[in-house]
């Protein structure tokens, strides 16, 4: 019986887990939107503002997307002129992401929203 109730905390646990994150995700998608910006966008500029820009593996390294998911985003970014791509100058294999001004521009207005959603979703844990 107590492995099954340990099991039973294990999967509610994990339920819960899931459920903040759809919570979070839900509600950084509605709250960016303003900004033309989804949550899986905010978190590509969040991830290449410090540096400016990164090979893509490097980004792929720090989001959770599929290759081929994180292509398109970076793609539909592009378009939009807040990120630029070109062959990385180090490794002529690699790609290089730049975020470019209207992109950081765009980050910054967006970076207290989305920190004051983490805030609201994670301080209600």
């Amino acid at each position: 019986m107590a492995a099954t109730r340990t099991e039973q905390q294990v999967l509610a646990g994990w339920r819960e887990i899931r459920a903040l994150h759809a919570r979070t995700v839900c509600a950084l998608d509605r709250e960016l939107h303003t900004f033309g910006l989804g949550a899986s966008d905010f978190e590509v500029l969040d991830v290449l503002a410090p540096e400016g820009s990164l090979r893509m593996q490097e980004v792929a390294d720090r989001v959770h997307l599929s290759q081929s998911a994180l292509s398109r985003l970076v793609a539909r970014l592009e378009k939009g002129g807040l990120l630029n791509r070109g062959m990385c100058p180090t490794d002529r294999r690699g790609v290089s992401v730049c975020l470019t001004e209207q992109g950081r521009a765009v980050y910054e207005s967006a970076l207290p929203v989305q920190r004051a959603v983490l805030e609201r979703s994670l301080s209600s844990t």
